[in-house]
């Protein structure tokens, strides 16, 4: 599914369009890694408040590796945006309220991965970092979905901008788009699980020695 969306992304055909020109291929890229990152983001707030009601460790372990995961993505994300951005409005980081919005979310998950290994005290530390992790994930929403749509933006469905789907994108690249969206997302959660696999084998060796 990440294949098709790559071979297309560089080969298939795409609409004539101003100002984007063929940059428009960058939607089977750099949206799918914002999708990935929101899924994996959310898992991690399901298992922070499933720690909170169980106390299990694992819950807190993929909780963690959820959002060690979505950052890996988050900054491809922004990466392929600035890489855009640069291309259609001239500057990889404009004065833009969702690109401030994304840049100040970024910074709150990777508070929470240093909350976390600034804390030594095991249940302490998990109890904290899911109760952080609980509020973290509605401001990020907040800032990259909502305030955007409240305000000037020069990004697609937000400051009263139509959406990639109402006029940029053709029925010969939804198809694409959205094979593209699933395949990364079950990348990412595939990650997700590797990492967490590994930590609790990390785990299990550490009680043995």
């Amino acid at each position: 599914m990440v294949g098709v969306g790559i071979i297309a992304g560089f080969l298939g055909p795409v609409p004539t369009l101003p100002i984007l020109h063929e940059t428009i291929r960058n939607v089977y890229f750099h949206v799918p890694m914002w999708f990935t990152m929101l899924t994996l983001y959310l898992i991690s707030v399901v298992y922070s408040i499933k720690y909170l009601g169980s106390g299990k460790e694992e819950h807190d372990l993929l909780a963690v590796e959820a959002v060690n995961t979505g950052i890996v993505f988050c900054i491809m994300g922004l990466l392929t945006g600035m890489l855009w951005a640069n291309i259609t409005w001239g500057d990889p980081w404009p004065n833009d309220p969702k690109l401030n919005g994304s840049a100040i979310a970024t910074l709150m998950y990777l508070a929470y991965l240093v909350l976390r290994n600034a804390l030594e005290e095991e249940q302490k530390r998990a109890k904290i970092s899911a109760i952080y992790n609980i509020f973290a994930f509605p401001v990020m929403v907040v800032l990259l979905y909502i305030l955007p749509k409240l305000t000037d933006s020069l990004h697609p469905g937000s400051g009263g901008n139509s959406t990639f789907g109402d006029l940029d994108m053709d029925n010969q690249m939804r198809p694409v788009f959205y094979t593209a969206v699933a395949g990364w997302i079950l990348i990412g959660i595939w990650i997700c699980t590797l990492r967490y696999r590994m930590r609790l084998l990390e785990n299990k060796r550490n009680l043995l020695d």
